[in-house]
């Protein structure tokens, strides 16, 4: 493991990491301008403040941040933060990625590469929306169960029996609460979440993400309320926990199965 760590790949990581960073802004754009019903080929980025259009050397991922301080050149209003932390995760993610693939599957030029890759630019879109919005973006959600199915089926990750019943366990899982609460414990878009993790993680991995998703939420909400940051009836951006634990269980879904087992024995 140690080689895919040398010089030698210092520019396969640079590179990556740039990608990253540029991703992470698009992504940026993307969610806010879609929030905003602004097209997202109306132009160059503008500040969110006084919707001035923003000069190349303001828009620079990760180091205008810095530089400005967090505040746009002219008018002073707060740049978001989460625009930093998107662009530096995303950056991170990316080179974390492909270290994963060179160190374990031995191949960065892959259907399986590009698999895990679009993976995680659909989740990074469901986070964000989810967390600063509230809403799980349903065509997102749709393009990802599509690319899914294709994606896999060409890299052999996962068989079609696996991915279907995998969707229509957490897809169905869902359905129910959406159906006995009358939608007040979760929104349809949770329903299309829970088949796109199937889709992805297959049948039984989609169980692990379900079960962490489930014991971080609980966890990070117990925190939340000794902090008095929440009530008990507040609502939870739920998709934030799902897609990290699919996130998470993409890469160890088999080991944390494995582990999870050998509780319940």
């Amino acid at each position: 493991m140690s080689d895919v760590l040398n010089s030698n790949y210092l520019l396969v990581y640079s590179f990556v990491a740039l990608m990253g960073m540029a991703m992470g802004s698009f992504l940026n754009s993307w969610v806010w301008r879609a929030h905003e019903n602004i097209r997202i080929v109306s132009g160059r980025s503008i500040c969110h403040s006084c919707r001035r259009r923003l000069a190349w050397y303001e828009n620079i991922p990760v180091f205008s941040y810095i530089i400005l301080r967090g505040r746009c050149r002219v008018c002073n209003g707060k740049i978001p933060a989460h625009f930093f932390w998107v662009e530096l995760i995303t950056a991170l993610l990316f080179i974390f990625n492909a270290w994963y693939h060179l160190a374990y599957v031995k191949d960065i030029i892959s259907v399986c590469f590009f698999a895990h890759t679009l993976l995680v630019v659909f989740l990074i879109v469901i986070f964000l929306c989810d967390g600063l919005y509230g809403l799980i973006p349903l065509d997102v959600s749709l393009a990802a169960i599509v690319f899914g199915l294709a994606l896999n089926l060409l890299g052999r990750s996962a068989s079609l029996s696996s991915m279907l019943w995998g969707a229509l366990a957490a897809g169905g899982f869902f359905m129910l609460q959406f159906l006995l609460s009358r939608g007040r414990w979760i929104g349809g878009g949770d329903i299309i979440l829970g088949a796109l993790m199937g889709v992805w993680l297959g049948w039984p991995q989609v169980l692990a993400a379900l079960l962490f998703a489930y014991v971080a939420g609980s966890v990070v909400g117990i925190i939340l309320m000794k902090l008095k940051k929440k009530k008990f009836k507040d609502s939870v951006a739920f998709g934030t926990y799902l897609t990290a634990a699919t996130l998470l269980v993409s890469y160890w879904g088999d080991e944390l199965l494995k582990w999870y087992m050998g509780l319940v024995r």
